[in-house]
């Protein structure tokens, strides 16, 4: 028998052995993880946002003219599509295994530019998103305050500036969102009781916030044709966009008889806070800012790991105050 040569000779079978052990130990930091075959489906997603609208007429006026004409499109095996009593829209497509999932997300991205025409002036302002995302979230940080300096309004907005772009640029991550984002908005608060006084509709103020607060190209002086050739040519440049409170408080919402005018500061609050304020996130019973951290299809998920906490640690060198963070 074979093994009787292992038995007969035990310094053989022992030197064997430990050949053996050292190989593998050898070998076991060079295993190719990312060798195993594709099984997750790749996906697309579409997202749009109606503001001000339900549910159901996000469902009527969004989410049927995308979905007739994405369904079909090559490869798909099913979608899912939800759509928020917030105005918001989200539609996932998922397709076969195997499927290149850059070739899926223009499939898509065609579809959805056919339904754009039909869709909401509104919903097409804010614009309709097309990408390839991953079935679930690979990591969730916390952006979080050991010393209680910060509220949650200044932790989202240091993450959208300061962290999201550069955990984006690591290898292999698909998208990186902010849950529960308190992006600065300005926020008007309307004193209804005050607007009837004065027989003004929010309509009224939104006109007069769209038609004050622009960009506007007024000319030059001194540029071609003019009779004499001029010395100089100046571009003329005026105040742009509003951004802060008091501006948009001065706002002319109605011009009176006796030369007197209505603004905006009198019929309603202005400040700057968060866009919205629909979820909360807490760590330790702190505030704090979650990002989601999710793959690309086919990406080596350890890699993406170990780029996060190098690029977090790079970071987290320029955190003002007791900022922290945590994976």
């Amino acid at each position: 028998m074979f093994s009787s040569i292992f038995i007969d000779r035990p310094r053989l079978a022992l030197v064997i052995s430990i050949v053996i052990t050292i190989a593998g130990l050898v070998s076991i930091f060079s295993l190719p993880v990312a060798q195993f075959p594709e099984i997750v489906p790749p996906q697309v997603r579409v997202t749009a946002f109606y503001p001000g609208a339900g549910a159901e007429v996000v469902e009527q006026t969004v989410a049927q003219p995308i979905e007739q004409q994405v369904v079909g499109v090559e490869d798909m095996i099913y979608m899912k599509s939800t759509s928020g009593s917030d105005g918001s829209y989200s539609l996932t497509v998922t397709f076969a295994v195997g499927t290149d999932p850059d070739i899926a997300t223009v499939n898509v991205q065609n579809r959805v530019s056919a339904a754009e025409a039909q869709l909401p002036s509104e919903v097409r302002s804010t614009g309709v998103t097309v990408r390839k995302a991953s079935s679930a979230t690979l990591q969730l940080i916390s952006i979080y305050d050991t010393e209680n300096q910060f509220d949650d309004l200044f932790l989202s907005n240091y993450a959208t500036i300061n962290l999201v772009d550069p955990l984006k640029r690591v290898p292999g991550i698909g998208d990186v969102t902010v849950i529960g984002a308190r992006d600065y908005s300005m926020r008007v608060i309307l004193d209804v009781d005050r607007m009837t006084s004065l027989r003004l509709t929010p309509g009224d103020i939104v006109n007069a916030l769209r038609a004050q607060n622009v960009q506007a190209a007024i000319g030059r002086v001194g540029a071609q044709p003019m009779g004499d050739d001029p010395t100089f040519q100046l571009n003329l440049v005026t105040q742009g966009r509003l951004s802060d409170p008091e501006q948009f408080g001065e706002i002319v919402l109605r011009a009176e008889a006796d030369g007197s005018f209505v603004r905006v500061r009198d019929v309603a609050r202005v400040e700057l806070g968060a866009k919205n304020y629909d979820a909360i996130a807490t760590y330790n019973n702190q505030p704090t800012v979650l990002i989601s951290i999710s793959q690309s299809p086919g990406a080596n998920a350890l890699a993406i790991a170990a780029g996060v906490e190098e690029t977090l640690d790079r970071l987290s060198r320029n955190f003002p105050g007791g900022l922290a963070y945590d994976v």
